[in-house]
């Protein structure tokens, strides 16, 4: 696993040294309210203190994940001139596919050695979001590969079931009525990644990455991953790998839940290193309509939560950070045809610094 040209700040803990919380959460699916608050409260646990962890019994057959992947594979092995047919720049709402130079404005300076395919929440063609443009709502499109759609977006279907199951248990955790989270979920900017790791032999630095670190922006996310490479930062800011465990979903908790809980749940910074070899992954990062007003929680509003987390449009948060995320996203606001009515920071204000472990 380990590259001989690793530098220093892309290192980080073992398994052997850290490791992550393992949920099991077959009892959300079995009726009983005390296997539910349980299961609720080792995922409150995890989510107070990693904000990282490990799901097993969350419903989704092997079958069906491998299918996905095999379904990745099917796409990502067609040729540039067939992927390109689907490029995300040709629309304003951030669909088809992603190709390694469109991750980040900084490329070639700094590299994402990855490619996607990118889909979300299925809204019809007069959605007001879709025609007002640049606000991550609108219908799918769908490469022509026979079967893909079937069995990527049942696979979206099943996965999004799943995250209103984590988000009612999380809801239960802490005390809040789930009303008060799932009224903000019409039209969701749930968003489903196929991401291939691209071969290379170059280093794996802070400029030449897999994915460089960063938090993500929606209430959570999960994750099915195929190879080691994933390290996340641990309640210590302490990097730490995250290798896949069999039958296993990683989830971590995003900027959103941050948010509503005050401070509470933590948003996790994480990153991919550049191993150099091919991997396939599949995040979906559940979250909220676009305009969806996201604020602490009555129950968790202080003078200090409320300076601390100010309120913030769930659509807005997650374009500000897409605008410098994507090529064709920052050429659209040099052009003027992207024209932010929210501030664009240069980083998240939700990014952690990592620190060294002690020795």
């Amino acid at each position: 696993m380990a590259r001989a040209s690793i530098s220093d700040d892309q290192k980080a803990l073992t398994v052997e040294d850290a490791t992550l919380p393992v949920v099991d959460l077959s009892g959300l699916f079995t009726g009983d309210d005390g296997d539910k608050a349980r299961v609720a409260a080792e995922l409150g646990d995890a989510a107070r203190t990693s904000g990282f962890f490990y799901i097993t019994g969350h419903g989704i057959s092997q079958d069906l994940i491998d299918a996905v992947f095999a379904a990745s594979k099917a796409f990502h092995e067609k040729s540039r001139s067939f992927k390109m047919k689907y490029w995300s720049g040709f629309t304003t709402h951030h669909r088809g596919y992603v190709p390694f130079e469109e991750n980040g404005a900084d490329f070639p300076k700094s590299i994402n050695f990855n490619e996607a395919w990118d889909m979300s929440y299925e809204a019809p063609a007069d959605h007001p979001d879709y025609l007002a443009r640049w606000r991550m709502t609108g219908p799918n499109i769908w490469p022509d590969i026979p079967g893909w759609k079937e069995t990527v977006g049942g696979y979206y279907d099943q996965a999004f079931d799943l995250g209103l199951r984590l988000l009612d248990a999380l809801a239960l955790e802490l005390g809040v009525d789930p009303e008060e989270l799932t009224r903000h979920i019409t039209f969701p900017t749930s968003q489903l990644r196929l991401l291939r790791y691209i071969p290379n032999d170059m280093p794996a630095t802070k400029e030449l990455v897999g994915i460089a670190a960063h938090s993500d922006f929606e209430c959570f996310t999960i994750l099915m991953t195929g190879a080691p490479g994933l390290q996340v930062m641990n309640a210590d800011d302490v990097w730490i790998e995250a290798p896949p465990i069999p039958g296993c979903f990683v989830v971590n908790i995003g900027d959103i839940f941050e948010t509503w809980s005050g401070g509470q749940f933590k948003s996790t910074q994480h990153r991919v290193v550049n191993l150099g070899t091919e991997r396939y992954s599949f995040p979906l990062f559940f979250g909220l309509d676009y305009h969806a007003v996201v604020e602490p929680l009555e129950k968790f509003r202080t003078p200090e939560t409320v300076a601390k987390y100010p309120a913030m449009k769930a659509g807005d948060h997650l374009m500000r950070m897409s605008v410098g995320a994507f090529r064709y996203m920052a050429d659209a606001r040099d052009k003027g045809e992207l024209v932010p009515d929210y501030d664009v920071p240069e980083e998240n204000p939700f990014k952690r610094e990592a620190k060294q472990p002690d020795p």
